[in-house]
């Protein structure tokens, strides 16, 4: 698991009775703030969930590990998670009505696993802060009969008509039960927030007014699933959030305050610190397994996007966080070797043509093999075909070639042209080197100097390097900004999917033949 859920991963779990040892946690926790209370912190603040001392959070945990049945079941339930509830759920109750219609079993299923995938936006299932199925109510009815209709249309395809009323008649009383199926998870997922049994530490970016007013919501309304443990600022005066919870530190100790609360979620809110600084904190080692909420700037205004969701009346954002390794990382890995070994067998002649006019035109030395930066900095040699030969090894490390190279004779324009220069880097996607869509490599020589003078430039070997990338089918090709491409890679990163890599290839292929050149 790369990141926690934001709203059904509990942190950590009250001792013995459920009921009893919220009260006592709150007791002790309240003691233990007194205690440590920064100046400035008034006499009430307690009340607002300050976070406790990691010895203190082992020392309950193996307590209660060590008790009777009682706390063992409430840790039982502390690790039930909502995407491990509501997706089975409703899959299983979509494949209810094969019960009684057995001999529609495949057109069920197949809707069943569709429904669940579109229901789930084909990624990990996060239930909402605010829990309301009457929000969700319109999506989920339109998801399902997006499934529905499409395995309607196969069936109407392939069998008669009657085949089709049958199945539309199952379908509906299949969403039926969806839809009770959500009203009943919803609240037992609203039963666990109340009672403490779901619970995520949080640490507030921020201490200005709407930090304040976020920390005085939260602390009142349990059902939210987040407890405030405190916020990081990095202004001294105007901290209004220090009436309610304490001061973890400035922007630089996110990383420290993150370790001590275990905080699992960071919540953006109003602070004094710069946006690059913002974005730097919230993405390291640390903080990045966290969930990353955020505050619009202009939240007064309505958002019509269907991501937005709620602290009472402030609109709050979910920014996802980067796949860059686990499960995703590997369904990445096994694309590229498919992809690359099928392009590797079908592109094998044009490979050859262009092998043999490399060798008329230049003689020996068909590939040329140049160091170049990859993912977390590794070096590896990338293999091109020859388009020009260097007059040493220092020009090739340094010297930023462009097209209008007089040294470019016609074959080598030709092929860097078509790209057809970059196919021998198939090579190196199937040995594990690159991946087929990633940001480009660069020459060490280059990194070095753009990592100073471009902001974020390193942020791009976070990732495997790639052949292709959507820098360059945005036309950011050849002789174009260096800063451009650190953005439009660095969003790629950001919003990395399957999907998005399948419309680069896609993009790539109409910018080779449509509108190649460099």
């Amino acid at each position: 698991m790369t990141q926690s859920d934001a709203v059904d991963v509990p942190e950590r779990l009250p001792e013995g009775n459920v009921t009893r040892l919220l009260d006592h946690r709150d007791f002790a926790g309240g003691l233990h703030d007194r205690r440590r209370r920064p100046d400035g912190w008034p006499n009430g603040a307690e009340t607002a969930l300050a976070s406790r001392p990691s010895s203190h959070k082992e020392e309950s945990s193996h307590a209660c590990s060590a008790r009777n049945d009682p706390c063992r079941g409430a840790w039982l339930l502390s690790r039930i998670r909502a995407r491990m509830l509501v997706p089975p759920t409703d899959f299983l109750l979509m494949v209810a009505p094969i019960a009684w219609r057995p001999n529609q079993i495949h057109a069920v299923v197949t809707m069943a696993l569709l429904g669940v995938a579109l229901l789930s936006g084909g990624c990990r299932y996060r239930a909402r802060l605010h829990l309301s199925v009457l929000d969700e109510f319109p999506t989920i009815l339109a998801r399902l009969l997006t499934a529905a209709a499409a395995v309607a249309l196969v069936i109407a395809l392939r069998h008669q008509r009657d085949a089709v009323f049958t199945f539309l008649n199952t379908a509906c009383l299949a969403i039926v039960l969806v839809l009770v199926g959500r009203i009943i998870t919803t609240q037992l997922i609203a039963l666990g927030r109340r009672t403490g049994i779901t619970r995520h530490d949080t640490v507030l970016i921020g201490g200005g007014p709407l930090a304040a007013e976020l920390a005085k919501i939260l602390g009142q309304h349990r059902e939210y699933g987040l407890a405030i443990a405190g916020f990081v600022d990095d202004r001294d005066d105007d901290l209004f959030a220090q009436t309610l919870v304490p001061r973890l530190g400035t922007l630089r100790e996110l990383d420290a305050a993150v370790k001590d609360t275990r905080a699992d979620v960071l919540l953006i809110a109003d602070g004094n610190f710069q946006e690059h600084a913002l974005l730097d904190a919230v993405r390291t080692p640390v903080c990045q397994p966290a969930d990353l909420l955020i505050v619009p700037r202009l939240h007064h205004f309505h958002t019509q996007t269907g991501m937005a969701d709620h602290i009472g009346s402030i609109p709050v954002m979910r920014i996802r966080t980067p796949n860059l390794r686990g499960p995703s990382r590997l369904i990445k890995r096994m694309f590229d070797i498919a992809i690359a070994s099928t392009a590797a067998v079908i592109v094998m002649p044009v490979m050859v043509a262009a092998a043999v006019a490399v060798r008329i035109e230049g003689g020996p030395g068909i590939l040329f093999r140049q160091m170049r930066i990859g993912r977390n900095g590794k070096r590896f040699e990338v293999l091109k075909f020859r388009s020009l030969r260097p007059a040493d090894e220092r020009e090739s490390d340094t010297h930023w070639s462009v097209a209008t190279d007089p040294r470019i004779g016609p074959v080598g324009r030709f092929l860097r042209r078509t790209s057809i220069d970059e196919l021998p880097q198939l090579w190196n996607i199937i040995r594990g080197d690159m991946t087929v869509v990633g940001p480009r490599p660069e020459r060490p020589h280059f990194v070095e100097q753009f990592s100073q003078q471009f902001e974020r430039y390193a942020h791009r070997h976070r990732v495997q390097a790639g052949l292709t990338g959507l820098a360059q089918v945005s036309g950011l090709r050849g002789n174009t900004s260096i800063a451009d491409r650190a953005r439009y890679d660095n969003f790629y990163i950001e919003n990395w999917s399957l999907w998005l890599d399948v419309k680069i290839i896609l993009r790539t292929f109409a910018e080779v033949v449509f509108h190649g050149g460099r």
